[in-house]
């Protein structure tokens, strides 16, 4: 057994790890630190036990964990050195490699960054554990557990200031020391909350650190969590909380979430952090469990200068494109993020903490379970479950269940529930979200119309001969699109051997066939459930994430992805009609005669096009594989957009420009996910609308 997982090898690969768990908060409304809470937070754990897993060996478990506030009167009884006020000292427990040299140079390697970073560390302490009722299989894997404590000179920092800089510490612990299982990791590094969790069944948790169990250990919140690695390998890191959330469920679209998040570093700045923010980078661990991708983007949105609920809002917003009834000013507020940010979106019940605030919020969708209840001494809990305290009914004051895309919020520092109104409504009014929509956003649809190319139907049937379309494609695939307007419905299962087996020649999407959510969630029903789905977006310039104004949305509103011809001609002359908006056209064709190195050399030259093309000021880039001939081949659309955009992650030009595909032979709803998948903003169907004009 290993520390972190282990290394991509067959089908398995880290970057697929998923979660699917229980999960809990205990808070007393009014901010009242007491060790009574945390056995409260510790029992609704255990009663979170079978959302939880465990291997062959019923004592080694996926995970369980508790976060709190810092119980700053029993770490300055146990530390061994004199600590700053509270609030001006931060403080984590570190996941060290095993051998004690190891130990040793891992523990000085973290010195020396913190020394860099014009911190102190004003010590370390063996973090006591009990592993006597852990399996062998936790055994193997687990770490040795050392605690930190570090402040500025003299205490100097304190607030979101020191957790700024405890945050940049962490970030370079993370990328500059180890690798594999020599890796340093820190459940968390704060002046605010701190996390215990492990590679554990909820019953082990309290037996394993004895810490939880001493009185003197004091918080005025607890957020628990009992994973289950959903077809992936248990880990001491994975576990959670992480530093800011612990969820139930699983963000669908995390592979895309993380590709954006990665492009968008390019345009990251901000005074906040000192010195330079390219220390942070990547902000997602490549190997992470998608929880854990969350949890770091959501760190560094909040750090980056929102209130934690702003960031959650950000990342999981309500259904708000269909929602006729919403306030204008919330529709607005979403509406503008959406050009900063796609959603994480999947089956999620998020509960969230920055140490003072505390809530939760569910997907859009409401897919998975959240109930709530107060009591009148001013406790509150909220869970995946009922049941998860023993508290007398005549003591309950409210309760009730998380509602889709609602969120809830106890502000202990209020002593209040603040309602999700309430919420929003602050939100919406802090800038003038409205006004930099109108200012900023182009309607596609706005745009004149502009003349285009039509085939001939003998010209349509040449091209889909050169694109590999059959009988059935045109009968089962595209007829009934074209008589319908929507995709064929057909019966489950095919005898076709999956693509990397089979002998014949298969298209490039076959080869991802097996892209597939990890735990299988029904189908959403774009027109029967359309309140709560939305097929629109925005292409154009990003700009930096931490640093919102009016450009941020100036950019060009598509009502679908998949554009006809009509809106294709519409933005290739954007330039005409929209003066700061610029779109240039690339071919992805190769001579055929050439092979493969043929096919590389063209892969190079469309990358060095698109690189021109942006120096030049485009900020709308159309690949199209139109014009293949005898002699010249399409290059297959998903490498031509993947290759394009990678190379432009690379170059950290990705975020200052749109991508559209014109693609002669994507004619699957499968195909068009890929290529939006893969970097596509929008998509030109090229010969199924072709072939569909041709029958009508």
């Amino acid at each position: 057994m290993t520390t972190t997982p282990p290394r991509a090898q067959g089908l398995y690969d880290p970057a697929f790890e998923h979660d699917a768990c229980g999960v809990a908060f205990v808070v007393d409304l009014h901010g009242r630190a007491s060790h009574d809470l945390v056995e409260q937070g510790i029992t609704a754990l255990v009663h979170l036990d079978h959302r939880g897993a465990s291997g062959a060996e019923t004592n080694t478990g996926d995970g369980a964990g508790i976060l709190v506030q810092v119980p700053d009167a029993f770490y300055r009884a146990v530390a061994g050195v004199e600590l700053p006020p509270v609030g001006h000292y931060a403080t984590g427990i570190a996941f060290l490699p095993g051998s004690d040299a190891q130990v040793a140079s891992a523990v000085a390697a973290v010195d020396k960054i913190v020394a860099s970073e014009g911190l102190e560390v004003l010590g370390w302490r063996d973090v006591p554990v009990v592993p006597d009722s852990l399996g062998t299989g936790a055994l193997g894997a687990m770490p040795t557990f050392k605690q930190v404590f570090l402040a500025g000179p003299g205490g100097a920092y304190e607030g979101l200031d020191l957790e700024r800089r405890a945050y940049l510490v962490r970030k370079r612990v993370e990328h500059e020391i180890g690798a594999d299982d020599d890796r340093v990791y820190f459940p968390s590094l704060s002046s605010r909350t701190v996390v215990y969790k492990g590679m554990l069944t909820t019953p082990q948790l309290r037996d394993f650190y004895p810490d939880l169990a001493d009185e003197r250990f004091e918080s005025a919140l607890a957020l628990v969590h009992s994973r289950f690695s959903t077809n992936t390998f248990p880990s001491w890191p994975l576990a959670h909380p992480y530093r800011y959330l612990a969820h139930n469920g699983e963000i669908n679209t995390v592979k895309g979430n993380r590709n954006w998040m990665r492009a968008r570093e390019a345009l990251l700045r901000s005074d906040l952090f000192p010195g330079d923010i390219d220390r942070l980078f990547p902000i997602c661990t490549p190997d992470a469990s998608d929880t854990a991708s969350f949890d770091e983007v959501l760190e560094l949105l909040h750090l980056g200068g929102r209130p934690i609920q702003h960031a959650v809002l950000m990342m999981i917003p309500e259904a708000w494109e269909n929602h006729d009834l919403m306030d204008p000013a919330r529709r607005a507020f979403y509406r503008f993020h959406a050009s900063l940010m796609e959603p994480w979106d999947g089956p999620a019940n998020v509960c969230f903490t920055d140490g003072t605030v505390v809530g939760a919020v569910l997907d859009r969708n409401g897919l998975r379970p959240g109930r709530y209840w107060v009591t009148a001494d001013g406790l509150v809990v909220l869970g995946s479950e009922a049941g998860l305290l023993d508290v007398p009914t005549d003591q309950v004051v409210a309760k009730g269940r998380l509602q889709p895309g609602k969120m809830f919020l106890v502000d202990t520092s209020q002593g209040r529930i603040i309602t999700d109104d309430e919420v929003k409504a602050e939100l919406t009014a802090e800038h003038p979200y409205q006004a930099w929509l109108d200012a900023g956003i182009v309607e596609l649809d706005s745009l004149p119309d502009r003349p285009h190319l039509r085939y001939p139907h003998g010209d349509v049937v040449r091209r889909q001969l050169t694109f590999g379309y059959t009988i059935e494609d045109q009968k089962v695939l595209i007829g009934p699109m074209a008589a319908n307007g929507a995709e064929a419905l057909g019966s489950m299962g095919t005898d076709t051997p999956i693509a990397v087996l089979s002998d014949r020649p298969r298209l490039l999407f076959d080869y991802f066939a097996q892209l597939f959510a990890q735990v299988t969630n029904p189908p959403l029903d774009a027109i029967r459930e359309e309140l709560v789905t939305s097929l629109g977006g925005t292409i154009g310039p990003e700009q930096n994430l931490l640093d919102p104004g009016p450009s941020s949305c100036r950019q060009i509103q598509l009502p679908f992805p998949i554009l006809d011809n009509d809106q294709l001609a519409k933005l290739i002359h954007v330039e005409e009609s929209v003066a700061d908006f610029k779109a240039v056209v690339i071919s992805g064709l190769y001579p055929v005669a050439g092979g493969g190195e043929a096919l590389r050399a063209a892969l190079e030259d469309v990358r060095r096009q698109a690189s021109e093309a942006i120096a030049d000021g485009a900020n709308v880039v159309v690949l199209s594989d139109r014009d293949s001939s005898r002699e010249l081949a399409p290059i297959p659309s998903l490498l031509l957009t993947s290759a394009v955009h990678h190379h432009l992650v690379r170059e950290k030009t990705r975020a200052k420009v749109g991508l559209v595909v014109e693609a002669g032979d994507a004619r699957e709803v499968h195909h068009m996910a890929l290529l939006i998948g893969y970097g596509a903003a929008a998509v030109t169907y090229l010969l199924g609308l072709a072939f569909g004009a041709t029958l009508s």
